[in-house]
């Protein structure tokens, strides 16, 4: 089929031009939003020739079609009236965040704000908890400098809490940042919490204001800067552009400031108390019910996405009531999944699921869990459901012991200084109950497993720099050697969120964590492809691999944001050369996964790609064969 003959067919399939709002394309798939999306023939359009295949996702239909999916994109703009945006600009955002489903958006909002601070509060969370530590072992007075500034250190990002969600929420809202952080500014002042603590009566244009401690508070800025974007987009349609820089930001301020006083904070606050309450009430009927349903439940919501939500309550419960008592039961979930994967590291007789158990395993110990349920636990589907019934045993004895947590810390093994105090004991013995009982479980039970195909670890795998080695096995011949384009922790691609790569329909490869913002060309070969945002390269190798190299998931929501082309369409380029640069931290920070796949994309031309059997490779190394 044609690039025209499938573009029309795209376009009828989706529910005609008249039930699409938007299309744009990133490196391998046209990006739709649309209407109705149930007027879309999905199960037709992925039997569709020249379709790889079609993913419904953050309220986008995607269709997946490879490397020729900007000729496609450009035929669909030649044939139709839709808009022709610059690929990957104010479409794609406004794209993703349409979703019809309520929950979702919520969820979608949460998880945008709260994301790039993740690190921060956990960070801040150990440190507050070594130094309650330090102070109860005695090591520190309360009144020593080194106490005053290691407390500073440790409270300032909980302190100031609403100043570092003004960020974040403004970037989520689209409106002026520093706007929001003079808002935020204002409900920490310290001239209104001197009125707080002092009980005087204020009031705002003879109206009351409700006087409420911001400090540490979540959903009061939340709200007032989602005002503010409205303010914002209303004052500019007003206001002469001469003066629009200075006048729409003293409106937004003059308005949005006494509003969130008067109203937005109080409210905020309510629900906020409101929500702590509620978890509150649910604890003190059954402690035990609780932890058991924390335990067994909290992996299922981090699935489906959802587990966002219950950031705000832990939030408010620490600034109502100096703890939570949340957190320690969801870290019994964590270590369940960890034992979990341990057991199915000493159960499996497959080389690569127990390279990726191991590193799993140690991963999940410390919160990290997406390896380990997506790689292996859900994956096995077995091991999952043992480590949910093993969550829930210790997420009872937590509970019933009473634990809490003296500041927010991501739910895992480095969270323990966070848990020192009443019921900390409860906590150690349920997090290695539930450590042991999933691993034990997962041993004695067992799971099935798939049977593999042959890979580069049934057979001598090169090492090393893989420009001059050549792979060899009884019954294949090697083909065409292909050489890492990064450095970094390596990882099947079944474990990528994106079920477009996940799934082999892009093709057969491997996945790269980069530990380095460097990728080099993994063949000799002509560069097919630059994505405009520099996220994506495509290279054909002189024995005609074709290669796609696609810098983490959904990275082209950056718009070329931290990333640095060496290279252009049609370039001549040698294995190890140079092709991009890309920040890493910035990009982390921004809230994106870095997970690299390196993918063949004519892998059918194949017997097959065998991979590498090292878990860290480097620029150079060994990584894939393509066999015959």
């Amino acid at each position: 089929m044609s690039n025209q003959d499938l573009s029309k067919q795209i376009i009828n399939l989706v529910g005609g031009e008249s039930n699409v709002n938007s299309v744009f394309h990133c490196a391998t798939r046209l990006r739709f939003s649309l209407k109705d999306s149930s007027k879309a023939d999905k199960a037709t359009l992925e039997k569709t020739p020249g379709v790889i295949t079609v993913v419904e996702n953050s309220g986008q239909f995607q269709v997946v079609i490879g490397n020729s999916v900007s000729q496609v994109y450009d035929k669909i703009m030649a044939e139709t009236n839709l808009q022709d945006v610059e690929k990957s600009t104010e479409a794609s955002t406004t794209a993703t965040d349409k979703d019809t489903n309520i929950l979702g958006k919520a969820v979608d909002i949460i998880s945008s704000i709260f994301s790039p601070l993740l690190g921060a509060l956990a960070g801040a969370g150990v440190l507050k908890g070594l130094v309650a530590l330090f102070l109860a072992l005695h090591w520190l007075d309360n009144t020593s400098g080194t106490y005053l500034v290691l407390n500073a250190a440790s409270d300032s990002v909980f302190y100031f809490l609403p100043i570092f969600l003004a960020v974040t929420s403004a970037r989520k809202f689209k409106t002026n940042q520093f706007v929001s952080i003079a808002i935020a500014g204002a409900l920490v002042y310290p001239t209104i919490l001197t009125a707080l603590d002092s009980g005087i009566s204020l009031s705002f244009l003879n109206i009351p204001i409700v006087l409420v401690n911001y400090t540490s508070s979540v959903i009061p800025i939340i709200l007032a800067v989602w005002v503010q974007s409205y303010v914002e987009r209303f004052a500019s349609k007003f206001i002469h552009e001469s003066v629009k820089n200075i006048l729409v930001p003293m409106v937004a301020l003059l308005v949005v400031i006494p509003l969130t006083f008067l109203v937005f904070g109080p409210v905020g606050h309510l629900v906020s108390q409101g929500l702590a309450s509620g978890f509150t009430w649910i604890y003190n009927l059954s402690p035990i019910l609780a932890g058991g349903i924390a335990g067994a439940f909290w992996q299922v919501f981090v699935i489906f996405g959802v587990h966002w939500g219950f950031v705000p309550i832990m939030l408010g419960n620490i600034a109502a009531n100096g703890f939570d008592p949340m957190l320690p039961m969801l870290t019994a979930a964590v270590m369940a999944q960890a034992g979990a994967t341990l057991g199915v590291f000493f159960k499996s007789r497959n080389k690569d699921t127990k390279a990726l158990a191991g590193s799993s395993t140690l991963a999940a110990i410390f919160g990290i869990t997406e390896p380990t349920i997506y790689g292996i636990t859900l994956k096995l589907k077995k091991p999952f459901i043992y480590a949910c019934i093993a969550g829930a045993v210790g997420g009872a004895i937590i509970g019933a012991g009473g634990s809490r947590a003296i500041a927010f810390a991501l739910p895992g093994l480095l969270a323990l200084p966070t848990y020192i105090g009443t019921g900390f004991a409860a906590v150690v013995i349920g997090l290695l109950v539930a450590f042991v009982l999933a691993a034990l479980l997962v041993y004695i039970l067992g799971f099935k497993e798939e049977d593999t195909v042959v890979t580069a670890n049934d057979a001598p795998a090169p090492t090393g720099n893989a420009a001059t080695t050549t792979a060899t096995t009884a019954s294949v011949i090697a083909k065409e050697v292909i050489i890492s384009p990064l450095q970094g922790t390596t990882m099947p691609l079944e474990s990528l969120e994106d079920p477009a790569f996940s799934s082999g329909a892009m093709g057969k490869g491997i996945a790269i964590e980069p530990t380095s913002g460097l990728l080099t060309s993994p063949v000799n070969g002509t560069v097919t492809t630059v994505f405009p945002t520099g996220h994506a390269i495509g290279i054909t190798s002189n024995d005609g691999a074709e290669m796609l190299i696609h810098v983490g998931m959904n990275t082209v929501r950056l718009k070329g944001q931290f990333f640095e082309k060496m290279v252009k369409e049609g370039d001549i380029v040698e294995q190890g050369q140079l092709l991009l640069k890309f920040d890493i931290e910035q990009i982390r920070a921004a809230g994106y996964v870095l997970s690299t796949p390196v993918i063949v994309t004519n892998a059918a031309s194949y017997l097959d790609v065998l991979k590498t059997s090292e878990s860290e490779v480097n620029n150079q190394d060994y990584l894939l064969t393509a066999v015959v």
